[in-house]
């Protein structure tokens, strides 16, 4: 990698990437690996979000706030801890060295393909034309064949809730704060908004997450939000779905909103209001209009082989709207930059995408849920399996939840896997695998499962589709009922 802020004008390249987060780099990496010439232009860090203010940070909090909470149950383990804290400042601290690390490896995987990397804002000024301005003021211009536009997202804010990154904060703020806050309102349920809401409330936080739709979650599986809501129920986090929140007030010791849902209205008073809404994307500033780059709504517009409507222009990552998820957004930049190298490419479908939350207790999810699938008019078959028939998830003392397989009852297959419970964000591998390889519920019960593992969970659960499953009961259908 060559750190360069004296670009000479009309430097050229075979490929030129409007961004180095998750999308960009990995496709500035893969350009290398095809033998491309290939410049990165980047504002800031590399990583992006996902590096820097999303994944990486937020699941190093929860990784603390998780062992926090075993380790305050370690008597029901026959370990006894007395008077576990948490030390705020050494977990800053960690997970800087975490972020701080994996951008060295960045940084050295850049170099090795030999990626040009340009430090600076960048600006489409022709289809192959990038000005970048640099942090000393100055602008060059870079020329490329192929562009790719990876610039990535925000935090959206809700009118009236206008952002201080003091009261009322978005997800960026809430990785910096100053002290951990002793009560939080979050206005969303998505998947920002639950774990947030389990890494304040392990951290001794009062905790109240308010959402419009119905439910926790609600893009995922009924049956996921029905079990998430018990659990946080028990944990004793307070949730109000179907809500409208409006009338903030900022004082010097909180905030409070207005809530109604049901017919009932309340006000809520905390420390800290979190808005977690969504991410709106950046596009604008970079030179899309002028170019006449077809748009939806806020999103760019692509084939499937993340081509834009102007020839030699491409976009991958949350750009270009539907899951906006940092691994997407990866495999994404490589179709793109595989594509422009003439490699023969395999698109990102979204039913094959896996979607992981990382609250406790977990959620992982691939294909469609069943409502969704019976929308579409599926005959659905269901198979499930909890966790507490589970000898693993018993051992570890984290038996919430179960794993669930939906299939087509006609072609035996796979339509959608959905799981909640202790480390499901690693189980998911299997059904996403089993998704590419169109493998069906039967194939998934016929591999073998080491035991005991949570694995298992997913095995019996598609042995259940058919009625197989070993370690649980349900009566023959005639007695059903009964």
């Amino acid at each position: 990698m060559t750190d360069r802020d004296d670009i000479s004008s009309g430097d050229s390249y075979d490929v030129a990437i409007l961004g180095g987060g998750s999308g960009g780099y990995v496709a500035a990496i893969r350009g290398g690996q095809l033998g491309l010439k290939v410049a990165l232009v980047e504002r800031d860090k590399l990583g992006g979000t996902c590096l820097n203010r999303g994944c990486i940070p937020t699941k190093s909090f929860l990784e603390t706030a998780g062992l926090l909470a075993r380790v305050r149950r370690g008597l029901d383990y026959g370990v006894a801890v007395e008077n576990a804290t948490l030390d705020y400042p050494r977990l800053l601290k960690r997970t800087d060295q975490i972020v701080a690390q994996l951008i060295r490896g960045i940084e050295f995987l850049l170099q090795k393909q030999k990626v040009t990397l340009i430090r600076g804002d960048g600006r489409l000024t022709a289809a192959s034309t990038i000005a970048v301005r640099t942090a000393d003021g100055q602008e060059r211009t870079i020329r490329a064949a192929n562009v790719i536009v990876a610039t990535g997202s925000f935090p959206k804010e809700i009118p009236g809730m206008p952002y201080d990154g003091k009261r009322i904060i978005n997800s960026d703020h809430a990785l910096r704060l100053a002290d951990v806050p002793r009560s939080v309102i979050i206005i969303g349920a998505g998947a920002v908004g639950v774990e947030f809401a389990s890494i304040f409330k392990d951290f001794g936080a009062e905790v109240t997450i308010v959402e419009m739709l119905p439910a926790l979650v609600p893009l995922e599986d009924r049956d996921i939000s029905t079990e998430l809501t018990k659990a946080y129920n028990r944990r004793g986090i307070k949730s109000i779905t179907g809500a409208k929140a409006g009338n903030v007030q900022v004082s010097e010791d909180g905030v409070s909103v207005d809530v109604s849902a049901e017919g009932k209205q309340e006000t809520l008073r905390a420390e800290v209001l979190l808005v977690a809404v969504g991410r709106g994307t950046n596009v604008k500033g970079i030179g899309l209009e002028a170019l006449n780059v077809a748009m939806d709504r806020a999103f760019i517009k692509v084939d499937k082989q993340q081509r834009t409507n102007v020839p030699g222009i491409y976009a991958v990552g949350d750009v270009i709207g539907g899951f906006q998820l940092a691994h997407k957004a990866m495999v994404e930049g490589v179709v793109a930059v595989e594509t422009i190298a003439g490699e023969h490419v395999e698109p990102v479908e979204p039913n094959r995408v896996p979607r992981a939350t990382y609250s406790r207790p977990e959620i992982a999810s691939v294909g469609l849920t069943e409502q969704e699938a019976r929308d579409q008019g599926f005959a659905v078959r269901v198979g499930k399996f909890p966790f507490q028939a589970n000898a693993r998830a018993l051992i570890n003392g984290e038996a919430e939840g179960f794993a669930k397989v939906v299939s087509d009852d006609k072609s035996g297959e796979i339509l959608g896997v959905h799981l909640i419970g202790p480390h499901v964000t690693e189980m998911i591998a299997e059904p996403t695998l089993a998704k590419l390889l169109e493998s069906t519920p039967y194939e998934i019960g016929l591999s073998i499962h080491a035991h005991p593992t949570l694995s298992e969970a997913v095995g019996e659960a598609s042995l259940d589709v058919d009625g197989r499953a070993i370690h649980i009961y349900k009566p023959p259908a005639g007695e059903r009922g009964k």
